[in-house]
């Protein structure tokens, strides 16, 4: 797409009366024309001094000097009409660009004031890099993603980057945390009388909060539901529960899966699918002994250098919990080596989508003859409980090697070790404790974030309410959905959804593609794409979330029964999705999905300070509006880079710009070229910002008036939001190597919307590149 076509001012502007003042800063006062006036005048008199010393001719012609007079009169009152039009017109410009003062604005004022403004300190963003690993010269700029990109596995990774060392001025946070933030604010609030399921939430979440009583019950409450589940060996008191029992209860009431995940959901290669039913799924497990792929071997397997600092965890957790010391090593080396057998046969996603072992269909009764050693009729009915199971029941498998090794293990140490150490329970219990590690003292936290820092995964323990908020959300995710709904402008959201997927498919036809053939089969795809807001008909009242959480009695002292409480909560959940009850989909999520012929866009995602209906739609769109046209692209358009040079081309001409500025500097680019999945990021984010612009130009014409915050131009105040946006807010920022505010230097380089002094002193001048 042609950037000045995107970023130059519309030459329909100025015959809408929207023509934005000079430089993007709003005259504050405008000049009398009475003023004016008298210094036209003035002026025309000085400018012939000659005329003024002589004397009137005695033989002058008086027709003619009273056509001479007539005629100055006649260019005087056109002159002084034409400028009266002009400043009227200038006035009435000036007039639609009023200033925004909602409590929401001058927040948001007060925020820009103490942000890097790209216009009058355009070097200061120049210097940061997204990731401290991502480029060097010596890495040649590869690519640091290793997983599938958006998978959780991989969000989990980026979860844990440390934030770079030379803090940058204030930016808004990454968007979950946003979201967090203002689950808070509705969590503490105490603005009207709340329903008894609102009160229920708010209760659990001030519970959780309530950390010295956490404190105080230390390890007693989890030590106390290990005798209730009937002891374990470790600390010399088992009952010798039956392995399928407490394989049961554990997935039914306590949402733990030490062998195996299970999910509700449909299978995506049946077809139609917009009435395909939804079956159990049945995945390996999320293990808790970190393992890496090999990809010689086809296994994991876990290395010395990890096994170390997991080794002394487990040396934590069982002498919190008051395990001996003398047995406390045997029962570690036990779970250890356990652990490493289960472990050989999980593969990553990846390695099971090449090798079509995702969505494997069976029936449980031919499940239990490929893998005897769990009783699947049992532990599906416990998980699913009430619902009714039988043998003849369709059931999906994510990894069979997996599910067919783990129960040749279990059966092997059911049989030979059981008796004396009893590992496959300890097993089970330890992993109930990873459940419940945010519902015990600090000390268990600790003790995991340790070992994720031994492994280089975690930046330090979450803030307190953070978490808090993330375990209402969990369990009162139904009530959290309906107070969001409330406060949702949905007409403003709907609407810059709808201008932005319009953007969106007019960059489409403008991509040069490869070949005809992936241009109609990508339209095709997106012509019946129906972009909306997504809102949850599962819960449409009060009433109903009253009736939902009746059961569940929250107590203001006790955070580990609440949080075990909920937890059996959960099972309601999988049931509704296996029924039909309930969508598969997230509305608290922050990001859009598909779904079926639907592109659904999560309340979550249109929040403040990201998204307000009395913001300046400059700001939403130069913020919110990006946001959106980057992940559509993320979402539409995975493979891009195969399907069109021109994403080769803009990536090369902005990483160009980049070089250009940042040469010589501490953290600038270097001398070497990009990744392909760096090329295409670039591209994306460029053509985000493309989009959301051409968007919010569209929005101008059909409805002209919009207000301002700051004093700032339209133009100039979309582009100041969108230098909010931080690097590191999504999962392909991995893929990021520059700031996404260095684009407004590049879109200005060749556009007349911002000021040329746009430039960072002593560097290369950007005139002499070319437009991307």
């Amino acid at each position: 797409m042609s950037v000045e076509l995107s970023v130059k001012q519309s030459q329909s502007e100025s015959g809408r009366g929207l023509q934005p003042p000079p430089l993007f800063q709003l005259p504050l006062t405008a000049q009398d024309p009475s003023d004016n006036d008298q210094q036209t005048q003035l002026q025309l008199s000085e400018s012939n001094p000659e005329a003024q010393q002589q004397a009137k001719p005695r033989w002058i012609n008086p027709r003619r000097l009273l056509l001479l007079l007539l005629g100055f009169s006649l260019s005087s009152a056109i002159l002084g009409l034409f400028y009266y039009m002009h400043y009227n017109h200038q006035k009435r410009n000036i007039q639609t660009v009023t200033p925004c003062l909602s409590p929401a604005c001058r927040w948001a004022s007060a925020r820009l004031s103490i942000s890097a403004d790209p216009f009058t300190q355009p070097c200061d963003y120049f210097l940061f890099a997204c990731g401290s690993d991502v480029l060097s010269p010596e890495k040649g700029g590869r690519q640091r993603g290793q997983g599938i990109p958006g998978h959780p596995q991989n969000q989990k990774e980026n979860a844990g980057r440390t934030e770079r060392k030379g803090q940058r001025k204030e930016k808004i946070p990454d968007r979950r945390t946003v979201l967090l933030q203002y689950l808070r604010e509705i969590l503490e609030a105490d603005d009207r009388p709340a329903s008894t399921a609102v009160q229920k939430a708010k209760a659990f979440y001030r519970s959780c909060l309530g950390t010295k009583s956490i404190e105080t019950a230390g390890a007693d409450p989890f030590l106390a539901l290990i005798q209730k589940l009937g002891g374990w060996a470790v600390s010399g008191q088992w009952n010798r529960t039956d392995f399928n029992s407490t394989l049961s209860l554990l997935m039914r009431d306590y949402a733990t899966f030490p062998f195996f995940n299970l999910y509700a959901g449909k299978d995506p290669n049946e077809i139609p699918r917009e009435t395909a039913k939804r079956y159990i799924q049945i995945d390996q497990p999320d293990l808790l002994i970190p393992v890496q792929w090999n990809s010689k071997t086809l296994k994991s397997q876990a290395e010395t250098q990890t096994l170390r600092p997991f080794l002394e965890s487990c040396q934590r957790y069982l002498a919190l919990l008051g395990a001996p010391p003398s047995r406390s090593m045997i029962h570690v080396g036990t779970f250890i080596s356990l652990s490493s057998e289960l472990a050989v046969a999980a593969a990553p996603l990846r390695f099971r989508l090449s090798r079509g072992q995702l969505y494997q269909r069976t029936t449980i009764g031919e499940l239990q003859k490929q893998a005897p050693g769990i009783d699947w009729l049992g532990c599906l009915r416990a998980a699913f409980h009430p619902l009714p199971l039988f043998k003849d029941d369709h059931v999906l498998l994510h990894n069979l090697p997996y599910i067919m090794q783990m129960s040749r293990t279990i059966g092997k140490w059911l049989v030979k070790h059981e008796l004396s150490t009893s590992p496959v329970h300890t097993y089970m219990v330890l992993n109930l404790l990873h459940t419940l590690i945010p519902a015990l003292d600090s000390r268990f936290s600790e003790t995991a974030n340790n070992l994720s820092l031994a492994l280089g995964e975690a930046g330090g323990v979450a803030d307190r309410w953070k978490r808090c908020v993330s375990e209402t959300e969990r369990g009162f995710g139904h009530v959290l959905t309906h107070l969001l709904s409330e406060r949702t402008a949905h007409r403003e959201a709907e609407e810059i959804i709808q201008n932005i997927f319009s953007s969106f498919k007019s960059t489409l036809r403008e991509l040069k593609w490869t070949d005809q053939k992936s241009l109609q089969f990508v339209m095709k795809k997106v012509e019946s794409l129906i972009p909306r807001l997504w809102t949850t008909k599962e819960i449409s009242s009060e009433a109903e979330l009253d009736l939902l959480f009746s059961k569940v009695t929250v107590g203001t002292n006790s955070f580990f029964s609440n949080y075990v409480q909920l937890l059996s909560f959960r099972r309601k959940r999988r049931n509704e999705l296996l029924t039909g009850r309930a969508e598969a989909a997230d509305s608290l999520s922050v990001t859009p999905f598909l779904l079926g012929d639907e592109l659904l866009f999560p309340m979550g995602m249109f929040i403040p300070p990201l998204f307000h209906p009395t913001y300046p739609r400059a700001m939403n769109y130069g913020l919110m509006g990006f946001l959106i046209a980057k992940d559509i692209l993320h979402l539409i358009l995975p493979d891009v880079y195969s399907q069109s040079e021109m994403v080769h081309a803009v990536g090369e001409c902005v990483w160009a710009h980049y070089l250009a500025v940042t040469k010589g500097e501490a953290g600038g680019g270097g001398e070497f070229s990009l990744s392909a999945g760096q090329r295409q990021e670039v591209w994306v984010q460029y053509s985000a910002l493309q989009i959301a612009l051409q968007a919010y130009h569209q929005s101008l014409k059909n409805h002209p008036r919009d207000t301002s915050i700051s004093g700032l131009s339209h133009t100039r105040l979309f582009l100041t939001s969108f230098s909010q946006v931080h690097c590191d807010s999504d999962a392909y920022s991995q893929f990021m190597p520059l700031e996404p505010s260095f684009l407004i230097t590049v879109i200005c380089s060749k556009s007349d919307l911002c000021p040329e002094s746009l430039q960072c002193p002593n560097k290369t001048q950007q005139h002499s590149l070319e437009t991307c």
